[in-house]
């Protein structure tokens, strides 16, 4: 079923099932929720999230109102739904919020979503959550929020406290990272970087902290991986991944997707990488030129060129293209593709995602590629595949697409 990151879908909720779930404030100011909070001693939840982000809906839609959710939230905290962004269909309500959303998106450094901003009951930001989850460990992160103990604000203060803390400066470059907060993750791994020194630096654990630090050419962590990339091939956990991998994804980002992002026509792809391996003579560009051209095709819409460019990917990389990515790359060709050869490469790309994990919403690409490809018979016995071995929450979405392959009903 769908990209996996798109499993989270907006479903319509009912209003008992809201009655359960969080209760949060309508036709309200910041300064009387900060009333409220004050006077009935209770922290402020505040969640930021967009229109049009996935999982904002799916912790909507899901999370938010079940019953025990609402009895951890509703019993400590004043709850705000707060919308960052604007559209032609926002009501009365949203728009009163517009200038306050955008003074929290600059304020307290909003820039993924859903973020989750915790308030103390003296109006103090005291913590943030970016990213959703299943109900029982959204829960357990919330309730670090009430301890002064585990809030992020007072990691952050004890690392101001604390200069030549070495794990004081990794503990909050971990939590900064987590948090989306690059600013402060960047100046914590730089100061342990300094504080550590080179050599040991050079650990599994180490070196695992570092990868998800490398977020820029010009940082510590990214120098530290230039400059040890035998050693850190060695010391990476996953045998799909190399130091090389993680420098040109960062070389990527800087100076190819924008380009991407800025939809500039006829990127010549090969100069492109050419130019790069030119100025930076210790990467291989290829595997992330390759992908970079899947996200351009994407765009373009080109789903000829897209369909060629995953397969350049996966014979570029071999085994290393992860289910999840390829699961991805066949719903998109899925929605968007009727084309005989197009939907030929996603069935192989959707086996493949099957080889080792049966994963249901896998199971229900395949089935949906079988049945737009003309295999209904097929199609039926893998969706119902699908379906068997699907959560109580997927069940009715892989049901209706089954019931619609019956009656010869497109899916799409």
């Amino acid at each position: 079923m769908r990209k996996l990151f798109v499993i989270l879908l907006c479903i319509p909720f009912l209003a008992l099932a809201q009655e359960k779930g969080i209760h949060f404030e309508h036709h309200s100011t910041w300064e009387k929720i900060k009333a409220k909070a004050k006077a009935e001693n209770k922290h402020i939840f505040v969640d930021c999230f967009t229109t049009w982000c996935g999982p904002c809906k799916y912790m909507s839609s899901t999370i938010f109102p079940q019953e025990k959710v609402g009895n951890f939230f509703n019993a400590n905290f004043v709850n705000l739904k707060l919308q960052m962004d604007e559209t032609k269909d926002d009501s009365d309500e949203v728009k009163s919020w517009y200038e306050e959303a955008k003074r929290f998106a600059t304020e307290y450094a909003v820039r993924a979503y859903p973020t989750f901003l915790i308030f103390n009951p003296d109006g103090e930001l005291v913590h943030r959550i970016v990213g959703g989850g299943e109900a029982d460990a959204f829960i357990a992160k919330a309730q670090q929020a009430l301890h002064p103990e585990t809030q992020y604000v007072t990691l952050v203060k004890q690392f101001e406290k604390h200069p030549t803390d070495a794990e004081i400066a990794k503990k909050t470059a971990k939590a900064a990272l987590a948090s989306y907060d690059q600013e402060l993750a960047n100046e914590a791994i730089n100061r342990y970087v300094e504080l550590v020194g080179s050599d040991a630096l050079l650990t599994a654990e180490n070196i695992q902290f570092l990868v998800k630090g490398a977020k820029s050419s010009k940082s510590s962590a990214y120098a530290v991986i230039k400059n040890n990339r035998t050693k850190v091939d060695e010391l990476l956990s996953s045998k799909n991944s190399t130091a090389n991998d993680v420098l040109s994804s960062v070389l990527a980002n800087e100076l190819v997707l924008p380009k991407i992002r800025h939809k500039e026509k006829q990127l010549d792809f090969k100069s492109l990488q050419q130019q790069i391996e030119h100025d930076h003579p210790y990467v291989d560009m290829t595997a992330a030129i390759t992908y970079a051209k899947t996200q351009y095709y994407f765009a373009e819409k080109n789903w000829p060129a897209f369909k060629d460019a995953v397969n350049t990917l996966i014979a570029t990389k071999n085994k290393n293209v992860s289910p999840i990515s390829l699961n991805s790359f066949a719903w998109s060709i899925f929605e968007n593709c009727d084309d005989p050869a197009c939907l030929q490469a996603a069935l192989s790309w959707s086996q493949k995602s099957l080889q080792d994990n049966e994963n249901p919403a896998f199971l229900d690409t395949y089935a949906n590629l079988l049945y737009k490809s003309g295999d209904k018979e097929n199609a039926i016995k893998w969706q119902e595949k699908a379906l068997a071995t699907a959560t109580e929450d997927e069940k009715e979405n892989y049901a209706t697409t089954l019931n619609k392959m019956k009656k010869g009903e497109p899916t799409w």
